[in-house]
């Protein structure tokens, strides 16, 4: 079973950074696909940052491209947030999604797989 938990969130002024972290148990590490998604308040969820867990192309949202970087190091996960905005404010999740063989789409459609394991989130609110 996956396991995935988050830590790093908090509260910044607009400008500022954050750096989250979550780390991945449970998992065979080529078999999977990681992400952080994001949902604010009245909002639906929409991916931030996703890729492959053995490495390659990493999908970014635009809203966050050139202020986000994902990374990973072994089974731990981060997403630098710099540049933060009032808009950024919301409940931040680590997730994983099974690749079946294809990971290709990992950092390029993240949307061709079921994200069926989550992290409880971290919250990040940014201030103007």
């Amino acid at each position: 079973q996956v396991q995935l938990v988050e830590s790093g969130g908090g509260s910044v002024q607009a400008g500022g950074s954050l750096r989250l972290s979550c780390v991945a148990s449970g998992y065979t590490y080529f078999s999977y696909c990681m992400g952080w998604f994001r949902q604010a308040p009245g909002k639906e969820r929409e991916e931030v940052a996703t890729t492959y867990s053995g490495g390659g192309a990493t999908y970014y949202a635009d809203s966050v491209k050139g202020r986000f970087t994902f990374s990973q190091v072994a089974n731990s996960l981060h997403l630098q947030m710099n540049s933060l905005k009032p808009e950024d404010t919301a409940m931040y999740y680590c997730a994983a999604a099974e690749t079946r063989g294809v990971y290709a789409g990992c950092g390029t459609n993240p949307d061709s797989y079921e994200w069926k394991y989550w992290g409880q989130g971290t919250q990040v609110t940014v201030s103007s």
